[in-house]
């Protein structure tokens, strides 16, 4: 990568492997566009987590991710890995992924050659992050970071069946399937909840959602005044509804009002800490990577990324 100043980092499995079959189209108009850019295709798990680090450690200045928001997690915690001792780059995407839900509050379109028109706009906007701490496979103690939101609950269950089943029906019919399912056999969770303010609450909970952007499960407007520049993580506790509540108030998941059910709450915080003696997973970004217990720290405009 000497001398190149642009990388752009493709999934090709992404979207159910439409990125795979986007690419060799988009590829020459990227270049058109954006000008000369090493390409960088993933095969496999991590590799995009590899491949960005090793951009910034080239020192790319400007990194594009192509795929979901499972790619962008991975490209964003590489680009952190490396961070310590290199200048971030500024981060572009282009959605082509099962959920993409990050895009919905920065106003990225979600038509490919659009994506990439704005990015040779280059308008840049700071992005805040959060820095997890949590029990991952073996139970062992895992590190991570997150752009847009990571929930707990009924979220991780719902991640397991999407990730497990077929995605070509689209992200919204595969999630509101996997929901739907879940939430006819899901148990509600008793978890405990401390922010660095002082609140300190057992509840029982169908979802926790620690949102720095206002979307997720593939359109599901469950922080409605979250931004994901102004430091701090809007919460949104999904308490003890019924499951006839639940299916009754479902369209609120989706049209901003979800805080108007009475067994919702919000709240902002900068620290959370959440643990539950029963096995509760984890969202993260869209993927489900461990359980709780769970640490979670607000990185106030870690990176730079075109919106």
């Amino acid at each position: 990568m000497a001398n190149v100043k642009t990388a752009f980092i493709i999934n090709p499995q992404a979207g159910n492997g439409s990125t795979g079959r986007s690419w060799p189209g988009l590829a020459p108009y990227a270049r058109k566009r954006l000008g000369a850019f090493q390409p960088l295709v993933t095969k496999r798990p991590g590799d995009a987590f590899s491949c960005s680090r090793r951009a910034v450690e080239a020192g790319v200045e400007r990194l594009i991710c192509m795929g979901g928001d499972g790619t962008l997690n991975e490209v964003i915690n590489g680009i952190m890995a490396a961070s310590d001792k290199h200048a971030p780059p500024i981060l572009g995407f282009v959605p082509n992924g099962t959920g993409c839900d990050l895009v919905r509050t920065l106003s990225i379109p979600r038509e490919v050659k659009a994506a990439v028109d704005l990015i040779a706009a280059n308008q840049i906007r700071f992005l805040d992050i959060g820095r997890l701490t949590f029990a991952g496979p073996g139970k062992r103690t895992v590190h991570r970071y997150f752009h847009n939101i990571t929930s707990f609950g009924i979220g991780g269950e719902v991640d397991a069946r999407v990730n497990r089943t077929t995605k070509a029906f689209g992200p919204f019919l595969s999630f509101m399937w996997a929901t739907l399912i879940s939430v006819l056999s899901y148990d509600k969770k008793q978890v405990r909840l401390r922010t660095e303010s002082g609140v300190d609450q057992t509840v029982r909970v169908w979802n926790v959602a620690i949102a720095n952007g206002q979307f997720h499960g593939g359109g599901m407007w469950v922080a409605p005044e979250a931004r994901v520049d102004d430091g701090r993580f809007h919460i949104t506790v999904i308490g003890d509804l019924s499951l006839a509540a639940v299916c009754r108030n479902l369209p609120r998941l989706y049209n901003g009002r979800i805080g108007r059910i009475a067994q919702v709450s919000m709240m902002t915080a900068t620290r959370i800490q959440a643990e539950s003696a029963e096995k509760v997973l984890l969202d993260v970004d869209g993927e489900q990577p461990g359980r709780l217990p769970l640490t979670a720290e607000i990185v106030p405009r870690a990176l730079r990324i075109i919106a």
